[in-house]
């Protein structure tokens, strides 16, 4: 097997997509054309250095290892050139490739938001900001996209727990996300949406990172605003000002799958 271009220790991932991004970014990898089998030996000696160590992993990890054992034998498999004229193969590395994206811009969209807490916490946190302000003042709630990804992870971390896996395929996509989320909303506009029971519904995290993006770009495209009854309660999403025109508009909605596709 290849080594792994790890430390000596073992590095703690939270998935198997965060092990496998890790892999590509470390050896500079094409996202587009992996080597598929040098990933799955690097990714099959990170097990077998966790079994060393008694490291307990998720069964996340184990339906992944066999997903890379799948794409591996299909990509081995000759090709009949005359049937190929005739239905071309789509790549079996697309929809791991693709999932891989989408884990990125949710990674990505969280370590924004983490530093723009961190900006925050440094400014409003000066004891002496209470000079500027009277007992009578009351800045209300104001809900920011930290909160719904910190709404988010707790979720996530709850559902870690979940006494079943599923390993059936689970093929929704950020688009479908939209476009539920949409109809739900627009269904929906007499009362907010609690985006924490939103989140827990979905079956997969698969699923939820898809929903939490289908969020991330809606809220965006200011069709979707985010509401918070209570200090520190469940955020609540509902219909903004230009959901009907981001459902509606199918450029709005091509451009979104071109970009997630």
């Amino acid at each position: 097997m290849s080594s792994l271009p790890l430390n000596v220790h073992l590095e703690q991932y939270e998935g198997p997509l965060d092990l496998l991004l890790d892999l590509i970014r470390k050896q500079e990898i094409d996202i587009y054309d992996i080597p598929i089998a040098r990933i799955t030996a690097q990714y099959f000696e990170y097990m077998e250095r966790a079994a060393e160590m008694d490291v307990e992993l998720s069964s996340e990890f184990v339906y992944m290892a066999a997903t890379l054992i799948h794409i591996k034998s299909k990509m081995l498999l000759p090709r009949d050139p005359e049937l190929e004229k005739i239905a071309p193969e789509e790549d079996p590395r697309k929809e791991l490739v693709q999932r891989l994206l989408e884990h990125e811009r949710f990674k990505t969209a969280a370590e924004m938001l983490q530093q723009k807490r961190v900006v925050e916490e440094a400014v409003w946190s000066n004891p002496q900001i209470r000079q500027f302000t009277s007992d009578e003042d009351s800045p209300g709630l104001a809900v920011t996209l930290f909160d719904l990804v910190k709404t988010f992870q707790q979720v996530l971390e709850r559902a870690k727990n979940r006494p079943v896996f599923e390993i059936g395929r689970d093929d929704v996509s950020v688009p479908e996300m939209i476009r539920y989320l949409g109809k739900l909303l627009q269904q929906n506009r007499a009362a907010p949406v609690s985006a924490t029971e939103l989140f827990e519904k979905q079956r997969s995290r698969r699923a939820m990172i898809c929903l939490f993006l289908a969020i991330l770009e809606l809220v965006k495209r200011q069709a979707v605003a985010l509401t918070q009854a209570d200090a520190f309660g469940d955020i609540g999403l509902e219909a903004g000002p230009a959901l009907d025109e981001a459902i509606a508009s199918g450029e709005q909605l091509s451009a979104i799958e071109q970009e997630y596709s």
